[in-house]
């Protein structure tokens, strides 16, 4: 079911559209509407090793390999049909060793603990498995809690909740009770809405859940995954290249046949030539060419596995190497995803922090530890003597943060504090503003600001000064952009988060030059479809993206480009199964690991561009393979065919033929521990038919 209709109704009319009230729903109607609408968890697909098993003969050109073997079969010739039976085995069981393993290592990254929710049930609190939630639940959630459905608050005190997985935004969302002026459709507006997988970072609050399991934004999301089927770019070369051998195979078998009918008439012996012929043409085939892509797949696999890269498919290693754009969340995957203190505008800039540090609504839940960004950036900018210090305050006559009125305030030491937006705190103070040109720079720079003064009440106050966060990119970001570029490899960013943040950070690492390049999300999806991929394609940064507007800029973008996603959150998971190449971190929700190819161990950009180089030494030692063994099998074959017109007899027995390709492809196998030339590295490369 959708929020919107929630978020603009009195909390009187969604109970009663919900057909409940505060004091919970009856043991007996819970029980009902469980079992008539199901269990709130979402389907989960675990490792099935003859799935993987399987998988390892859906290649088309092992459909050509198996054919082949089945003719030497039946022409007798058991050793040929053998030897290739035994190089379609060991592709097989390379490949099936490898990806089993890697899925295993996936499914144990998995924890196992069962969620409980509190809800009221017939006016009682009590703790339930979450997947007995139910519409109509009153839900009761404070700080540290996964919210477990989607709910509307009825009550919230001094409610915060971390949404970075569902919207990409890096700092705690305030929600409220009250009804918005008008319905809103996107989740990072319904400040009255609690999303299912979503963190409460601070307060208390009552909620009454509206959609559970499938139903929620988490379950759409899921739902969108698992209608995105798409094949890789390395199954759509193969299955050209196979269609390619196979339309060879067929014109030459007909060529060699009529040739020597028309030339030899009534002499030809057309039983023996349709064998010998049928065998020329199997000699096409590079039947080691399975065994020569799975061992350079498996050596990047290792190769990477020392990086600290978990790949799930193995073919996404050479798709990884074929991508032209990588697209990429800003939060926790370019920068920290953890705010910290960027500068201070104060003459006393160490009583500007320990004041805000004191105001901390986390000293007021009677915490030891803050719990939101900003309260945790300040803290971990004090020393051991200052937070001493702080912990050992009075603090009376508290008035939690208010979204309407954005601001704070608390009597700490016989002193009243007051912190919040610069804009409304700066309207309780008597002295003109100086800071105004600080802050106006600080928030082009993608920056957020905290203003702090003291007074004897709220409408005589003194500014005491400004504080500036960051969610500061992370040191190696920068380079592996730039090592990007140098392989040809486009980075662009798709976000949740704000215009200004998302814009700050990519002028920072190089993506962008003003920050009128960035792209709304809202405003994209509004475009033709032309223009849509025009769009797409030349801008680098895409901020407030739903779910579906990442999944529709993935599209717009695989129109004729192979496109990498690097993502983590519950939001990114049609997006990285829409993407050529699908890659999460190991923290990321089980949805978005569930879509991904490749799952880093190590939260880094760079991991990544090195799978690419490394995806990329694996093509081009595959093409020498096509190349050297194309070369060598055809050069036999025109030989051989150009023979029969010119002797009247066959030049060679169809066994010999056989046994002289297998012979010659046999030692072409050690092409795949090759080096790579640095030259074929410097661009995205695709398998040319031609």
């Amino acid at each position: 079911m959708s929020f919107a209709p929630f978020t603009h109704k009195p909390t009187d009319e969604v109970l009663e559209i919900l057909k409940c009230s505060s004091a919970g729903l009856s043991f007996e109607e819970a029980q009902r509407r469980l079992a008539e609408f199901g269990a709130n968890e979402l389907p989960r697909h675990s490792v099935r090793w003859y799935r993987i098993l399987f998988r390892q003969f859906t290649s088309p050109f092992l459909y050509l390999l198996a054919g082949a073997a089945g003719i030497a079969f039946l022409l007798g010739e058991i050793i040929d049909g053998a030897m290739i039976t035994v190089f379609v085995l060991i592709n097989a069981g390379l490949g099936f060793a490898q990806e089993y393993h890697s899925e295993r290592a996936v499914e144990l990254l998995r924890t196992f603990v069962k969620a409980r929710s509190r809800v009221r049930r017939d006016g009682h609190e009590l703790l339930i498995e979450s997947r007995d939630l139910i519409s109509g639940d009153i839900l009761i959630v404070e700080t540290g809690d996964v919210i477990q459905a989607d709910v509307r608050f009825i009550e919230a005190e001094n409610v915060s909740v971390d949404e970075s997985a569902l919207t990409g935004e890096s700092v705690a969302v305030s929600k409220k009770a009250d009804a918005l002026e008008e319905e809103v459709h996107e989740a990072y507006q319904a400040t009255n809405i609690g999303f299912a997988g979503t963190t409460v970072v601070s307060g208390r609050g009552v909620a009454v859940v509206f959609s559970t399991g499938v139903h929620t934004q988490i379950g759409e999301v899921s739902e969108l995954t698992g209608q995105t089927e798409d094949q890789s770019a390395f199954e759509k070369s193969l299955g050209k290249f196979s269609v390619l051998i196979l339309r060879v195979i067929l014109v030459t078998l007909g060529i060699v046949f009529l040739a020597n009918v028309l030339v030899k008439g009534a002499s030809v012996d057309l039983a023996e030539l349709l064998i010998f012929s049928i065998a020329l043409a199997v000699s096409v085939i590079p039947e080691a060419l399975p065994v020569v892509t799975t061992m350079t797949l498996s050596r990047g696999a290792l190769r990477l596995a020392k990086e600290h890269v978990v790949v799930k498919r193995l073919s996404a290693i050479e798709d990884l190497g074929s991508i032209e754009v990588l697209c990429t969340d800003k939060t926790g995957t370019i920068t920290e995803n953890k705010m910290v203190v960027a500068d201070v505008l104060s003459e006393q800039k160490q009583n500007c922090l320990f004041l805000a540090a004191a105001a901390s609504s986390f000293l007021g839940e009677k915490q030891m530890q803050p719990n939101n960004a900003f309260d945790i950036a300040v803290w971990n900018r004090l020393d051991e003597a200052e937070k001493t210090r702080v912990q050992a305050t009075t603090r009376t006559h508290e008035v939690p943060f208010d979204p309407a009125r954005r601001w704070n305030s608390v009597v700490v030491d016989g002193q009243l504090v007051v912190r919040g937006a610069p804009e409304e705190v700066g309207l309780l103070c008597k002295e003109s503003r100086k800071d105004e040109s600080w802050i106006k720079a600080e928030g082009e720079k993608g920056r957020r600001v905290l203003a702090i003064a003291t007074g004897e009440d709220e409408h005589r106050l003194k500014m005491i000064g400004v504080i500036s966060f960051e969610d500061p990119v992370k040191s190696t970001a920068v380079q592996a952009i730039l090592h990007a570029k140098q392989l040809g490899v486009q980075v662009k960013i798709l976000t949740g988060d704000s215009a200004e943040v998302a814009g700050a950070v990519a002028k920072t690492v190089g993506l962008i030059a003003d920050q009128s390049e960035v792209v709304a999300g809202e405003a994209w999806e509004q475009l033709s479809v032309t223009d849509r991929v025009l769009s797409a394609k030349s801008h680098a940064v895409f901020v407030r993206v739903s779910p579906q507007q990442k999944y529709l800029i993935i599209q717009a973008l695989r129109t004729d480009q192979e496109v990498g996603f690097l993502g983590e959150g519950i939001n990114d998971a049609p997006a990285l199964k829409m993407a050529s190449v699908g890659i999460v971190v190991d923290g990321a929700s089980d949805i978005a690991r569930e879509a991904a190819d490749i799952v880093l161990l190590k939260h880094s950009l760079e991991v990544v561009i090195g799978g690419i180089r490394e995806g990329r030494e694996v093509f081009a030692n595959t093409v020498k393979y096509i190349k050297a063994t194309l070369a060598s099998n055809f050069g036999n074959f025109l030989a051989v065919a150009t023979a029969t017109l010119l002797v009247d007899y066959l030049p060679m027995l169809p066994v010999q033929i056989l046994l002289v390709n297998l012979l010659s492809d046999f030692p072409m196998i050690a092409i795949a521990t090759d080096a790579v030339d640095p030259e074929e590295l410097k661009s995205p490369r695709s398998y040319d038919i031609k």
